[in-house]
């Protein structure tokens, strides 16, 4: 007995020694850091990289420097981050099209967006609405969809693009209602869909809500419905996309940071906290409320991840149906 518990002492001991002689865990982080924006600057993910990255660079004691990698709707960006040494120092502000759009478009990737990033966390969302100019003989969802059965195909929808958030909501809410309506992409993004809508170049679409509130405000659209679980307390009279009989349609543009695979589980934890604190400051909010945005964290990484994986197996199936890919 005696010389089992001196050989369990030994042990223990032994434990305690390695421990103590093992290196310690390096700090981090120890340099500036990259934020890549897959789009250009002025736009969407491009504002909510600039509102945040002072406070961001303040919670981690190093400044966050963004870097603009624009092309191939946002790719060339995700391969730049997806190749990135898996150390903390790169971090990837993706969104819905890059992450779970694109593999549902085009035929092939420069990453994969599941394997291939870490998802730290969900940062902010911009949800959609569905609009008419005011010439429309409807003035609900209901009524849109009894026009459109009326009239097969002689109603048309703007998108901000072939590939696009917006262009794949229409085609989803199509599918459910089972109607057709006439695809109008518009280059340029959502600033000149909008436009041509306002000028009754088309009857309807759907787009960001920051994009079309002051449309809706001034008369010069007229709003259907929008895609939140409740009313947006701006618009309280524009019902949601559930109240008129889609429960399954509830979307938003969304954005959130990624890591490299292979990047330290401490390292993302760290981020993860610190991007939380950094979209909780109230100037933080202030400043994305400003632009149609409203804060959506993730309470964990895997949470985060959870989503992504439904957006991803979401739009790609909707993608797929309607037989939508990159042009």
């Amino acid at each position: 007995m005696r010389l089992r518990a001196f050989l369990e002492a030994a042990a223990l001991f032994a434990a305690f020694a390695a421990a103590a002689a093992a290196p310690a865990e390096p700090p981090y982080p120890t340099r500036p850091l990259k934020m890549i924006v897959p789009f250009a600057p002025a736009g969407a993910s491009d504002f909510v990289a600039r509102i945040v990255s002072p406070k961001l660079s303040e919670l981690l004691g190093q400044q966050v420097v963004i870097e603009n990698r624009v092309g191939a709707s946002g790719n060339i960006g995700l391969e730049a981050a997806g190749h990135a040494p898996p150390d903390g120092y790169t971090i990837f502000l993706g969104n819905i099209g890059t992450i779970a759009i694109n593999p549902g478009v085009f035929k092939t990737m420069p990453v994969d967006t599941r394997k291939d990033l870490v998802a730290v966390t969900l940062v902010a969302e911009v949800p959609s609405i569905l609009v008419a100019h005011p010439s429309l003989q409807a003035s609900d969802v209901a009524g849109l969809v009894a026009l459109a059965k009326a009239k097969p195909g002689a109603l048309n929808f703007a998108s901000p693009g072939p590939s696009t958030l917006n262009r794949l909501e229409m085609e989803w809410f199509m599918r459910m209602a089972k109607i057709n309506m006439m695809h109008i992409p518009y280059k340029g993004g959502a600033g000149p869909a909008v436009a041509g809508l306002v000028a009754g170049e088309t009857q309807v679409m759907f787009v960001t809500l920051s994009s079309a509130m002051a449309f809706v405000q001034s008369g010069h659209l007229k709003a259907l419905a929008v895609t939140t679980k409740q009313r947006v307390e701006a618009l309280p009279q524009v019902p949601t996309m559930i109240e008129a009989g889609y429960p399954e349609m509830v979307s938003s543009s969304w954005q959130g940071v990624f890591v490299p695979a292979g990047t330290p589980k401490a390292v993302v934890a760290k981020l993860h906290a610190a991007l939380v604190a950094a979209f909780d400051s109230a100037e933080v909010r202030r400043k994305l409320a400003v632009g149609g945005a409203s804060v959506v964290t993730s309470r964990t990484p895997e949470e985060f991840a959870a989503f992504v994986n439904t957006e991803v197996s979401k739009w790609g199936g909707v993608a797929r149906d309607a037989g939508v890919t990159a042009e």
